[in-house]
């Protein structure tokens, strides 16, 4: 089979190799093709790549290109990965915010709209491309904001879905807590992209997650960034990204007090491409374990193989909603359990949800609507109304002065902003 890496120079790519070349009995992997823009990412990164699958004996050939059509002709997947305006885009997410006393964080808030408004139309013409070249082709969006991005792929009629992996990472580390095989643990895990809650954790089927808390519960509020009691309160775990809701303030004041995520991984990156550069180095280097996506390898190898095999395991994944959550709209995107065949994804059934999270849920999602008509016909008001309705948002006056400056600072990524 044939695999597509669209962003196949990034750094994260040598990740996904690691797990092509464990798990090649999962996925009978025969080609893989890198696509990027960027030959001074792609060459180092493809032959990186190379020397990782000779030194494991896997027999697919890697092929490098500019071209999304010549990378994705004949794909069965087509794996999406791209950031646009890369690190120094990500660094004004970041950062822009700040100045206005809101999170500055590149899939929350202002800054995720911000790479919303510059990824939607960019992964659109890529979908456009594998629909006439790899018909049947499913396309995996790994790309942020996941949510946003699976929808506009979704309502535009492509075979999508999305993946994060911040449930594999929890599972993982319940796992560990409790001394087993991830295989034995599964997630009652709701809501959003980067807007999830872990109700249940189940062993072989029994609820462990008060023993969890009881047990392990200091480690896993640290791996989220929020407060023990918190978690015991709730009786349950919010994913990271919740801290930028509950923490806000706090959030903010840390922010401003040292440099941003991406000044870290720009610096990540130059040291990762030059050891990809090097052709003694064929195997994962320790560093790209600091520079995130924990666990990506494994969630992808295990989603396409579900999709491509017919297998009808249960992933955590981005479907379309279609009543899984009855208080959101059909078409919204939720991040659930659903189990996997060569027909889609289709979500399991979801407990109720506590007005506690559901009216997040809700509001980030009606947000959500607002982000992808203003990335999909442009404009500064529906940018300031996406942001209005944003609740790490929500002023008037807040959201027209953010918008303004989004839109100026993304100008060249932006074709309706550029010649205004």
């Amino acid at each position: 089979m044939k695999l597509a890496v669209v962003g196949g120079g990034s750094t994260y790519t040598p990740e996904l190799v690691d797990g092509f070349a464990r798990l090649r009995d999962e996925l009978p992997l025969t080609e893989l093709a890198l696509v990027d823009p960027d030959p001074a990412r792609l060459g180092p990164v493809a032959g990186m790549a190379r020397r990782m699958l000779a030194r494991a004996g896997h027999p697919a050939g890697v092929t490098a290109t500019a071209s999304v059509a010549e990378g994705v002709a004949g794909a069965q997947a087509v794996l999406l990965q791209l950031r646009v305006g890369g690190q120094a885009a990500r660094d004004v997410d970041e950062t822009l915010p700040l100045e206005c006393g809101c999170v500055g964080q590149e899939t929350t808030g202002a800054g995720g709209l911000a790479k919303a408004l510059r990824t939607v139309p960019v992964v659109l013409d890529i979908a456009e491309q594998v629909r006439r070249h790899a018909p049947g082709a499913w396309i995996v969006d790994f790309t942020n904001p996941v949510g946003i991005v699976t929808r506009a792929l979704l309502s535009a009629g492509h075979r999508a879905i999305g993946l994060c992996n911040v449930a594999i990472g929890l599972q993982r580390r319940f796992a560990a807590a409790l001394g087993v095989a991830p295989g034995r643990v599964s997630l009652g895990h709701v809501g959003l992209n980067h807007l999830t809650w872990v109700r249940s954790v189940r062993l072989d089927g029994a609820e462990v997650l008060p023993e969890l808390l009881d047990g392990h519960g200091e480690e896993i509020a640290d791996s989220v960034g929020l407060d023990v009691a918190l978690l015991r309160r709730l009786g349950a775990v919010p994913s990271y990204y919740l801290r930028y809701y509950y923490e806000h303030d706090r959030v903010v004041a840390e922010q401003r007090a040292k440099p941003s995520r991406a000044a870290e991984v720009a610096e990540m990156e130059s040291r990762l491409l030059e050891m990809y550069a090097d052709p003694s180095v064929d195997a994962k280097p320790e560093l790209l374990g600091k520079r995130g996506g924990a666990f990506y390898s494994e969630a992808a190898v295990a989603l396409i193989a579900s999709l491509l095999g017919d297998r009808g395991d249960t992933q955590v994944v981005n479907l379309r909603n279609d009543g899984a959550l009855p208080f959101l709209p059909d078409e919204a995107v939720v991040e659930v359990p659903a189990a996997i065949t060569s027909a889609g994804p289709r979500a399991l059934p979801v407990e109720p949800v506590e007005p506690l999270y559901a009216g997040l849920i809700a509001h980030v999602t009606a947000y959500e609507t607002l982000a992808l008509e203003a990335a999909l016909h442009g404009g500064e008001e529906r940018v300031a109304d996406a942001l209005l309705a944003h609740p790490l948002v929500g002023q008037a006056s807040l959201a027209g002065d953010l918008a303004r400056r989004l839109v100026e600072a993304n100008r060249r990524h932006l074709p309706w902003a550029a010649g205004a």
